[in-house]
This record gives structure tokens, C-alpha cells and sequence, in this order.
């Protein structure tokens, strides 16, 4: 039992110091790290159209300002309180469709 405890150790010991050496032999990514965050920048950038559309596109003449608002607002209430759609399980029950002329 004693011989196998001792195995046990030498072998935990040699790996630890082999790998103490490996990561001494690992260099670093000076490539990967000078190009670091040039992915997200770019795809940020491919999002916006144009970053200077206000300054050639003047606003819409003849909108006042109560208008715009209450046209937002109502654009905005119907996406928290939709209007409520017909019943999905009723389909053209008593409705005419004008497939036999009407008779």
C-alpha cells in the first residue's frame, strides 16, 4: 500500500513540474492581440447605414411636434397592448364567400 501511495506522488510530481515547463514554453499571440476587438467594431459598423444621415437629410416639413408624439405614442401602444386577433379555431363559419354565386 505504501509503495503504490509513493508512486502516486512521484507521478502527481513529475506532472506538475512538466507542466510548469510547458507553460514556460508557451508564447503569447502578439498577432491575435493587436487585432483584438477589430471583429465587434466592424460588425457595429456594418449596422449603421449612414452615421450622417441628420447632416443631409433635413426633418420632414410640415409634422408639428404634438403629431409626431402622438403618432409615437400610438406606434408605441401597439406593441404592449396589441389588438386582439379574430378566433384562430373559426374558420369562415357563416361568411360568404362567393365561391357558388351567392345561391
Amino acid at each position: 500500500m505504501r509503495l503504490h501511495r509513493t508512486v502516486f506522488v512521484r507521478r502527481a510530481l513529475a506532472m506538475a513540474i512538466v507542466s510548469g515547463l510547458l507553460g514556460g514554453c508557451m508564447s503569447s499571440t502578439p498577432i491575435w492581440d493587436a487585432h483584438f476587438g477589430e471583429s465587434v467594431k466592424t460588425i457595429r459598423e456594418a449596422q449603421i447605414i449612414d452615421a450622417h444621415a441628420a447632416e443631409h437629410n433635413p426633418s420632414t416639413q410640415g409634422v408639428d411636434g404634438k403629431a409626431a408624439v402622438s403618432a409615437m405614442a400610438a406606434y408605441n401602444k401597439s406593441f404592449t397592448t396589441p389588438t386582439p386577433s379574430a378566433n384562430p379555431f373559426v374558420i369562415g363559419i357563416g361568411t360568404d364567400s362567393g365561391s357558388n354565386g351567392g345561391h
